[in-house]
């Protein structure tokens, strides 16, 4: 039997038969779908406030409301001719028509592909073209950005482009606020075992490859991060991180609060002078941030004046989250830290809320299913024992076989037994907990002698002066490799020299290959369209230098 099988119409490897069978018979796959998710909630509570949108004026939608916007919205994208397979770019920032636009397409059987706010022309054209769009979905102006200028442009390079949706005010395309119209009757929706709709890949070369996620595995997702936790209808969810992202939409996320009946709420920024009035105002009891903001919250939390009180749980994820930022958290801001190391092509690891804290700061946590085989080899895919660092590989319910057309990628991201090859340097302790290293790409090789980023970042973020650090690799004639260590101080510190952040180092006693070749003092890091640094650009500065 092969590593996957194609399904005709869906452009992307799936589970080979005997796997499918098995992650049924578990329970895993129980044959939901996210259309049909929203109505049995609506159906079970539907006065239940769903979601709020708190700008620039609250709104809120119930769970009936919530579906009955989707229905509608599915009945005038339908008579607009968008129908079951096709795809739809989507690219709305944390506002409340997110959720109506993706409940729609799910209804129709068309699939979301997701963009982030931050995307621009060159992405954007990549994503219509390549998945044959056949509507593109932005807002108006955000952040000073107008979309639909940009829209226009892509459309004019993108014949398959026959529709631009506008949430707010149209220019020369069409209004979303347009498009609802009443049903005709009952659709007939997708099946569970079929696309729902396609994210980006993470990669940091190139422009995202697509990941296909099918209803089964993805709401599997949800239910498992779920109950490792402890989402319920009392759960309130500050969507923090831009809405179309897999962190915030799926660990647990938006969509995993829906999905307990709890409520989410929509943060137009992720700042602390917006989110923390916000926490106050809605009584958050969850979240969840990228490492970077973890550390402004952490910074910004003992000067606020803002009841946090109510807030019970911070997840951090998207990147590694070094251990001494992650032992200030949870005094600053006075609630739980669980660690997530995950990604969107299905894996997901949490700490959990039983783990002491030094597992919880020292460790990226457990996989979600029992059924997440986990496999750290070396570079000749040959299996390492625990305690020592190896390549991550991966296979299981919800982590995909393939990427969407995409076949000659597939070959080497893909083992010939359907192994995903994530890219992150791990290692495994006898409790089955993971330890994130970092990229294969982030490794330093100076010399021959490999230099772990992360490592000498941790160190560095121990000194008391420093807000944050980032490690990169700087091309040398003679070693191949030397390290430049990125450092942004805090508000108000003293001032510091390379040469003490280097003394600081050499004092931690590691060996003297470690300690950075370079130290350069900045104010702020690159950013990723999500929040995470940049190190691709980090590196490209780094080599210019």
């Amino acid at each position: 039997m092969t590593a996957s099988a194609l399904t005709p119409g869906t452009d992307a490897p799936t589970w080979p038969p005997e796997f499918a069978t098995r992650y049924r018979a578990a329970g895993h796959w129980r044959g939901e779908t996210f259309g049909g998710m929203l109505r049995e909630r609506a159906a079970a509570h539907p006065d239940r406030i769903a979601l709020v949108d708190p700008a620039p004026r609250r709104r809120t939608w119930t769970y009936r409301e919530l579906d009955e916007a989707a229905d509608r919205l599915a009945a005038g994208f339908a008579a607009r001719g968008i129908g079951r397979g096709d795809r739809v770019v989507v690219q709305l920032p944390n506002v409340g028509e997110f959720a109506e636009v993706v409940f729609a397409l799910f209804r129709l059987g068309a699939l979301p592909v997701y963009a982030l706010p931050a995307h621009r022309e060159t992405e954007i054209t990549h994503f219509c073209s390549f998945a044959e769009a056949v509507a593109y979905v932005v807002p108006d102006v955000h952040e000073g950005f107008d979309h639909r200028e940009l829209a226009a442009r892509v459309q004019q390079r993108t014949p398959c482009l026959k529709h631009v949706f506008v949430a707010g005010e149209p220019g020369g395309h069409t209004a979303l606020s347009e498009v609802p119209c009443e049903p005709s009757g009952p659709r007939e929706g997708p099946r569970p075992h079929e696309l729902a709709f396609l994210q980006l890949s993470g990669g940091t070369t190139g422009v995202p490859k697509l990941i296909p996620r099918t209803h089964d595995d993805y709401l599997y997702s949800l239910r498992g991060s779920n109950e490792i936790c402890g989402v319920d209808a009392g759960t309130r969810f500050l969507v923090v991180l831009p809405a179309a992202h897999n962190f915030p939409m799926s660990s647990p996320g938006w969509l995993g609060v829906l999905y307990a009946g709890g409520t989410a709420v929509l943060c137009p920024r992720p700042d602390p002078a917006t989110a923390f009035p916000l926490i106050e105002r809605e009584r958050i009891t969850m979240t969840g941030l990228v490492p970077p903001l973890a550390l402004v919250w952490t910074d910004s939390a003992a000067g606020s004046a803002y009841d946090l009180s109510s807030l019970e749980l911070v997840l951090v994820g998207g990147a590694k989250y070094s251990e001494q930022a992650a032992r200030r958290l949870e005094p600053a801001l006075g609630c739980r830290l669980m660690q997530v190391f995950g990604m969107a092509e299905g894996l997901v690891n949490y700490t959990r809320l039983d783990d002491d804290t030094e597992t919880v700061v020292t460790t990226q946590g457990l996989p979600i299913s029992p059924d997440d085989e986990i496999r750290v080899v070396d570079d000749a895919d040959r299996d390492v024992p625990d305690g020592a660092f190896g390549h991550l590989l991966t296979r299981g319910p919800y982590t995909i076989r393939g990427y969407w057309r995409a076949p000659e990628h597939n070959r080497t991201a893909f083992t010939e037994d359907g192994f995903y090859r994530t890219g992150d340097i791990v290692r495994r302790l006898p409790s089955g907990h993971l330890v994130v290293e970092g990229r294969a790409k982030d490794q330093i090789n100076r010399g021959g002698e490999k230099i772990a980023a992360e490592e000498i970042e941790n160190i560095i973020l121990a000194h008391p002066s420093v807000h944050d650090a980032c490690l990169v690799a700087v091309p040398d004639d003679y070693l191949g490799e030397r390290t430049l260590a990125y450092v942004i101080l805090r508000p108000g510190a003293g001032p510091l020299r390379p040469v003490d952040v280097k003394r600081f180092v050499r004092e931690r006693g590691v060996a003297a290959y470690k300690i950075p070749d370079l130290v350069a003092f900045v104010d702020s890091f690159p950013q990723t369209g999500i929040g995470k640094v940049s190190r691709k650009q980090l590196r490209s500065t780094a080599e210019q230098r």
